[in-house]
């Protein structure tokens, strides 16, 4: 199937009232794992790289390569995001790749240097047909939107949506980046407030930490784009310990790490279904 924009996976989930399911990519068995997933579940996917995913490989050309490549080799539509990039040349590195959408986090600046550094960031984007996402966050906070307590205003999200020209917006709302209890607690009547406000899909990060119950609840309230990460890792690591302790002469990489790839394809099906992401009548072909 030929690769398919993240703009047109968002934009026709959050016309239809579905949440997309975002994963973060760090080998490849995570890729192959969330296709997968998604093909088991009829889904549409985003597979995400993350500046630190990019690090940890030494450089964005040959694991974005290998992305795009499992990709572009799904039954269901895929998109490739480069997540979370603070560099504007790896930005431009994405872009030049193929990728279909960068989120620039120029989140930890003062409102007024976030909102110009990421207009210049849009409109170099834009001009390749690359779609955005961005967030706000609070000024000169280590964890920008995701600080614990931060919270997003909504008339000053859609004054930066406005002022950037952002095609998604990163919104704080109770969660946080890496937790490992799925007990955050979503402020519904702000995400309500944010889409009543924000003319852009809303976009969830730090989604490991919400219960599958209020992951839904926050697709029903207006929320899209939904990321998930630090879960699939403990997902993944479960697996790979199981099969490890369960015979410890085992060495054979593809087994243990196939045991991991087999849970995380799992995983994505069932919270694909919590996220309601499925097209109606099963339509994926209609991207």
């Amino acid at each position: 199937m030929p690769l398919t924009g993240t703009g047109r996976i968002v934009t026709a989930a959050a016309k239809d009232g579905r949440g997309v399911g975002a994963f973060n990519v760090i080998q490849l068995e995570h890729a192959q794992a969330i296709v997968a997933g998604a093909e088991a579940a009829g889904a549409p996917v985003i597979l995400q790289l993350s500046e630190n995913a990019v690090r940890y490989h030494g450089g964005l050309g040959p694991i974005g390569a290998a992305v795009l490549a499992v990709a572009e080799s799904a039954r269901v539509p895929v998109a490739v995001h480069l997540d979370h990039a603070t560099s504007e040349d790896l930005v431009h590195q994405a872009v030049e790749l193929g990728f279909s959408s960068v989120m620039f986090d120029a989140s930890v600046l003062p409102y007024a240097e976030n909102v110009r550094t990421t207009a210049e960031v849009v409109a170099h984007c834009h001009e390749a047909g690359v779609w955005v996402e961005a967030e706000l966050g609070e000024v000169g906070g280590k964890d920008g939107v995701h600080a614990p307590g931060a919270r997003t205003d909504p008339a000053e999200a859609a004054a930066f949506t406005a002022a950037t020209g952002v095609d998604a917006l990163a919104v704080a709302v109770g969660t946080s980046h890496a937790m490992l209890t799925r007990d955050a607690a979503l402020d519904f009547e702000l995400i309500g407030s944010l889409r009543a406000a924000v003319p852009v899909p809303l976009v969830l990060h730090g989604s490991s930490g919400v219960a599958d119950e209020h992951l839904t609840a926050a697709v029903e309230t207006g929320m899209t784009k939904v990321n998930i990460a630090t879960h699939l890792n403990q997902v993944l690591t479960t697996a790979v310990r199981e099969a490890l302790t369960g015979d410890p002469r085992l060495v054979d990489t593809r087994r243990y790490l196939g045991a991991g790839r087999s849970a995380v394809a799992a995983e994505v099906a069932r919270l694909l279904d919590v996220l309601r992401a499925s097209c109606r009548g099963g339509a994926v072909h209609t991207f």
